[in-house]
């Protein structure tokens, strides 16, 4: 498995706290990440789409099924052999099961070529991502974050990301997308490590838990 090491002493990290003090702040709290890269990209992607528009959990217990279904590894081969219908009885609906299908079937006569794809620039990676069915902006930036490990990505869209936002920032929830369409040129060229970041303090049960940044380093006084 390879894992991206972000940590506290990255000129990048430090370039991104220097320009964002709030930020800064949530960064000093976390510290070191390390982030397990998804490298099957095939499997990858599939988890993507199951994961849209559901909850974390329903989302891992439909990836889990197919997985058993499939053998234990996600394949092109093992996606084309596979009917609709059986996917359906793992979990996934008419048009998941349909953009799984179509993301195989473009894999195999070369349409998305995911064996250079990580020599592409991020636009024609989104771009070739775009044109499988299924597959949004938003899927296609997890991909590029997830997957390939691509610096300067911000997923605007992104429901974690933005109630992460709304609590760091103290903004309602109305505001929150807003507010990082603001913060982006900001962020750039580390918007990953922005995302990252703001990940993690879901991950850590900090916007679960507590009102606010301050309550959380109050509690760890």
């Amino acid at each position: 498995m390879e894992i991206l090491h972000i940590t506290t002493q990255d000129p990048a990290v430090q370039s991104l706290g220097a320009k964002d003090p709030r930020l800064k702040q949530l960064i000093s709290l976390i510290g070191d990440i390390e982030v397990p890269l998804r490298t099957d990209y095939v499997s990858s992607i599939v988890r993507s789409i199951i994961g849209q528009q559901i909850s974390v959990n329903a989302a891992s217990a439909i990836y889990a099924r197919l997985l058993d279904l499939l053998g234990g590894h996600i394949t092109v081969d093992g996606l084309i052999m596979t009917s609709k219908e059986q996917l359906r009885e793992v979990g996934l609906t008419m048009r998941k099961s349909d953009y799984v299908k179509d993301l195989a079937d473009k894999i195999a006569n070369g349409d998305l070529d995911l064996h250079h794809i990580a020599t592409y620039d991020d636009d024609e990676i989104l771009k070739q991502l775009i044109h499988v069915k299924g597959i949004g902006k938003w899927t296609a930036e997890m991909f590029l974050i997830l997957s390939l490990g691509r610096p300067d990505i911000l997923a605007v869209d992104d429901v974690g990301i933005q109630r992460s936002a709304q609590w760091l920032y103290g903004v309602e929830k109305a505001e929150r997308r807003q507010l990082l369409i603001e913060k982006s040129p900001l962020w750039a060229p580390e918007r990953s490590i922005a995302s990252h970041y703001l990940w993690e303090a879901i991950h850590l049960d900090f916007v679960q838990e507590f009102q606010s940044l301050e309550e959380v380093v109050e509690t760890r006084k």
